[in-house]
């Protein structure tokens, strides 16, 4: 069977991996055992999916990317350069933990900074916005807004990027697609 994927010639995909149809893996990639890789994804260059990951499709993976086991990712998630997900909060090289992996979940169309930190065990929620070198150490809102070490909200993006601003009653639009969102009760849902 022909795979219908893209690897570059330097990327090294291990046996018993469920790659996407029209994926593309890049330059000095390593796909671990036992991955599920959903169609449309970009995975950049130098990146590190562990074993047991699982992508959903249309997942952007940015350049020098760590995404270790224990993760999954939904549909539409970007992945910003030099960004890590950790899996295991104690670790010593001398005690193998391997047993004790946590999970982290991304939710649907979030986006994960450049050089961000996921401390595991946090799950991200559907378009969360986590900025640039931000790390994060609790679980994250959908549609939040989060920045800094460690993360704290500052706000809520729409489903295009954009920062939401709220009128007296709690209604705000995305400036790009118009879409309106209604926050309540501080957590915000699509109109």
């Amino acid at each position: 069977m022909t795979k219908q994927y893209f690897a570059h010639e330097t990327a090294v995909i291990d046996d018993n991996c469920d790659i996407g149809e029209n994926t593309k893996i890049w330059h000095f990639s390593h796909i671990m055992s036992s991955c599920i890789i959903g169609e449309k994804c970009n995975i950049g260059q130098n990146v590190v999916i562990s074993p047991k990951v699982v992508l959903g499709r249309n997942v952007k993976i940015q350049n020098n990317v760590s995404v270790y086991t224990g993760v999954s990712c939904d549909d539409d998630v970007f992945l910003g350069p030099s960004c890590v997900f950790t899996n295991v909060t104690n670790p010593r090289s001398g005690v193998n933990r391997q047993g004790q992996y946590a999970k982290t979940h991304v939710g649907k169309g979030a986006t994960i900074g450049a050089n961000a930190t996921i401390v595991c065990g946090h799950d991200i929620g559907a378009f969360a916005f986590i900025g640039a070198g931000a790390v994060v150490t609790k679980t994250i809102k959908p549609y939040a807004l989060v920045v800094g070490n460690p993360a704290k909200q500052i706000g809520w993006m729409s489903e295009y990027g954009h920062r939401l601003e709220f009128n007296e009653e709690g209604i705000g639009s995305c400036i790009e697609s118009g879409e309106k969102y209604k926050l309540d009760n501080n957590e915000v849902i699509k109109l």
